[in-house]
């Protein structure tokens, strides 16, 4: 007897020490390490970028020099904008419009790909569509939008939407072809059928593309929204960042054109950094491809 529970627990050591050996050890990654890796290379990069653009100014590489301005004066126009309490503004009635335009995609784009991707009919009839409309240009959706909806935050969404939903929903069903036959087989057999199945088993099988798909739906949507407010600028729409860079082509004011670059794809960057990548590597980490650190 006690030589069985001696082997017993033997056996279990063993089988303790195989999971040890297969289970990531969790460090905290020190603060030097996350400096030289994470934020040192960015830093770099964007240093690098200004030294280039200053060193084209000074030696006057472009033969108009309004063509080009050095950082400096792009960064004294928007330093005054601030001074003016604009800048804010500006940022914020384009940030708006696109999370709600993008928030909206996300409730028509998320059940159309999922009818899209179960029912063969529809992805008969709709998958071709849905494709075409992805690769359509966003900018060539805003004359008819215009046309149909007037110059109002109506049309803005509507282009939106129409640059946005077909990424979503091409996402999740991606995703959803690639969730492996056994998860729905195994969920069949414990009861999760029809929207059960779908809560319970299928959206999470196929997190991976419906996450991807709605980074590139973001993309779409501030894409779309950027295309609406340079072409159907209007006073009553508020000044966005689009309006903004079409004021300084207007006024050949390049260092407000550049101003509006920056401004736009700062927005980019920090809606990617801020919502879309903490969200990606949660879905790897709940997956075991990525380790907590």
């Amino acid at each position: 007897m006690a030589s069985s529970e001696t082997s017993t627990a033997k056996d279990g050591n063993d089988l303790a020490g195989l999971d040890a050996l297969e289970t990531p050890q969790q460090v905290r990654t020190p603060f030097t390490t996350t400096l030289r890796e994470k934020v040192l290379p960015p830093v770099t990069a964007i240093a690098l970028v200004l030294a280039v653009w200053q060193a084209l100014v000074s030696f006057e590489v472009v033969d108009d020099p309004s063509k080009l301005p050095s950082p400096g004066a792009v960064w004294d126009v928007a330093h005054q904008a601030w001074l003016e309490g604009e800048l804010l503004g500006y940022i914020w009635t384009s940030v708006s419009r696109g999370l709600l335009g993008f928030f909206l995609a996300l409730l028509i784009g998320t059940p159309l790909g999922l009818l899209v991707a179960r029912l063969r009919f529809l992805r008969a009839a709709l998958g071709p569509i849905l494709s075409g409309l992805q690769s359509l240009p966003s900018v060539a959706w805003v004359p008819p939008a215009v046309i149909w909806l007037g110059l109002n935050n109506s049309m803005m969404y509507a282009v939106i939407l129409l640059g946005a939903v077909p990424s979503i929903a091409n996402g999740l069903v991606s995703g959803v072809d690639q969730v492996p036959p056994l998860f729905l087989r195994a969920g069949r057999t414990m009861g999760a059928t029809g929207l059960k199945g779908t809560w319970h088993v299928v959206l999470p099988a196929a997190l991976p593309g419906y996450v991807a798909g709605l980074k590139q739906g973001w993309a779409f949507s501030w894409r779309s929204l950027m295309a609406a407010e340079i072409i159907a600028s209007f006073p009553d729409l508020g000044l966005g960042l689009g309006q903004l860079l079409e004021n300084g082509r207007n006024a050949s004011d390049m260092a407000m054109v550049f101003e509006a670059i920056l401004l736009i794809l700062l927005v980019g960057i920090a809606i990617d950094l801020l919502v879309f990548s903490p969200l990606e590597r949660w879905v790897l980490r709940s997956r075991g491809l990525l380790v907590k650190r």
